[in-house]
């Protein structure tokens, strides 16, 4: 052996058995045997160089309302990639009402599309998921097309570009962008252009944002290092 111990095979009785029991079985109802070998001796200075590293954790979201909720959705590892927390998503959607049908969306920093499905989840007519990393919307295109999401129109583009050559309004636009960017002096008035006259904008960023001129903040909270907002036309009523 490499070391590690001997696992032995379970046996009846204590006759003949040398050390303590280092395998055991485990059946559950409607599945396979599972045989779980657990290690009684390890090399020194082994055990601790395992402690030592990190245990992977699957890339996935989940979604939280609407046709699909529950469905857990994996994403590449992307280096830096953020998803709005559950938490948050839940109070945004609170603000928005819930039900989108109808409503033409735009997620301009998509990244693991979480909002994306979120608003197509609850009927919005159009999401249009745009993010500078193919990666990212090859991996959104497929899950949009496993859940069937016919509303969901995903881009690879720089967001400023993007919005630039975007000729169409949009009910809701979603802008997450990564912390370490500050697009938002261009990004905010870019945004109002494109947003109908009774439209939102969320903004999540990890500082408090003003909102642009001609709006007005119509919700704001904290989670943790995330501000999110809500804005929304200055001459917009809203209960």
């Amino acid at each position: 052996m490499d070391g590690w111990g001997r696992a032995g095979r379970l046996r009846s009785g204590a006759s003949g058995q040398r050390g303590r029991r280092t395998a055991e079985e485990a059946i559950l109802p409607g599945r396979r045997k599972a045989r779980i070998i657990m290690a009684t001796s390890r090399p020194s200075g082994l055990t601790d160089a395992l402690e030592a590293v990190p245990v992977p954790t699957a890339n996935r979201v989940r979604i939280i309302g609407g046709a699909w909720r529950r469905r857990v959705i994996r994403i590449p590892p992307v280096e830096g990639l953020r998803p709005t927390p559950d938490r948050v998503r839940e109070t945004l959607f609170n603000w928005l009402g819930q039900d989108l049908t109808g409503r033409r969306c735009l997620d301009l920093y998509t990244g693991s599309g979480a909002l994306a499905l979120e608003a197509a989840s609850r009927g919005a007519a159009l999401v249009v998921a745009v993010d500078r990393n193919p990666r990212l919307i090859e991996a959104l295109r497929e899950t949009g097309a496993m859940l069937g999401a016919t509303a969901l129109e995903t881009r690879v583009a720089d967001a400023k570009r993007a919005i630039a050559a975007e000729p169409r309004e949009f009910d809701v636009i979603f802008l997450d962008p990564p912390f370490a960017d500050d697009p938002w002096p261009w990004l905010l008035p870019a945004c109002g252009e494109r947003l109908s006259p009774d439209g939102f904008i969320y903004a999540e960023a990890d500082h408090a944002l003003l909102p642009p001129p001609g709006f007005g903040e119509w919700r704001r909270d904290r989670a943790g290092q995330v501000h999110y907002h809500l804005f929304v036309p200055a001459r917009t009523e809203r209960e």
